[in-house]
């Protein structure tokens, strides 16, 4: 049965929040239009898989772990806990800005903290079996004539909770496990402090253009300055900056170090009553 629901996802325009037209180009976001590009995409040069390389697969592994979990790929949701589970590494340990918390390898890895081979489609499919909301409240609209404006579109109240998420990241060192925010890897350059752990990231399921999952094309999977392109974005402040945010120096583990990363909902459900 959850195979049979995963593949109709997959086929189905449900798999992102919006079928939209081409976007403007942009450098690292939604903003600020990248004036070396035609304004018909938001993806860089260089940024795409060579034609030999699909990001995507065509059809992952499924399987069953448990009465709980379930594996797409190299995805691993809990229907339980809503949690959602898969691996990457550390790209940036120290000294460069950030645009990214997560891209995929083929994408702007010059700006990204972390990296993964795992493509976004399995990603997204655990966030639409586990029911979470896609929020589209920092997507700029984009006008008729294609150019980003700077209005951003109406979203109730539940669905905006439902979308917030918590993200964190496991590893070993010296053989222990270790678990941390990833905000906590991430650092203010003007305040030296930390990424507020209380500002939450915003599942915002981007978009199909031409027949392709967006995020599987540009790479582009956890925004810190805002990308109409992303999965996800940060929602607090100076969100619109590509020129604030760090990797937190000494927090972060060695460049390559292997990593799990976590994604869970910033705000549980209540138990059900007895």
């Amino acid at each position: 049965m959850i195979r049979s629901l995963l593949l109709m996802l997959a086929a189905s325009p449900l798999l992102c929040a919006d079928p939209a037209p081409a976007e403007p180009g942009k450098k690292g976001g939604a903003f600020g239009p990248d004036e070396s590009a035609e304004p018909v995409s938001p993806v860089e040069p260089g940024t795409l898989p060579a034609p030999d390389q699909p990001v995507a697969p065509a059809e992952p592994a499924i399987k069953e772990l448990d009465a709980d979990r379930v594996q797409i790929g190299e995805v691993i949701l809990n229907k339980k806990t809503r949690e959602i589970r898969f691996p990457a590494a550390v790209n940036m340990a120290g000294g460069e800005l950030l645009e990214f918390a997560l891209v995929h390898t083929n994408g702007k890895v010059h700006e990204s903290l972390l990296v993964t081979d795992v493509s976004a489609t399995p990603i997204n499919l655990a966030f639409k079996l586990l029911r979470y909301p896609a929020s589209e409240e920092l997507y700029a609209i984009i006008e008729k004539d294609g150019t980003m404006s700077n209005e951003f579109p109406k979203v109730a109240d539940d669905v905006k909770a439902g979308a917030r998420l918590k993200i964190s990241v496991e590893w070993e060192d010296a053989g222990k496990k270790r678990t941390a925010s990833i905000n906590d890897w991430i650092a203010h350059g003007t305040t030296g402090e930390q990424m507020p752990a209380a500002d939450p990231w915003v599942y915002g399921g981007s978009r199909v253009r031409d027949g392709k999952f967006v995020p599987d094309v540009t790479g582009d999977y956890i925004a810190i300055y805002l990308s109409n392109a992303a999965l996800i974005n940060f929602s607090g402040k100076d969100n619109n900056s590509d020129e604030v945010w760090l990797p937190f120096p000494k927090r972060v583990p060695p460049e390559g170090t292997k990593v799990t990363v976590i994604i869970t909902p910033q705000q549980q459900k209540p138990a059900a009553k007895k």
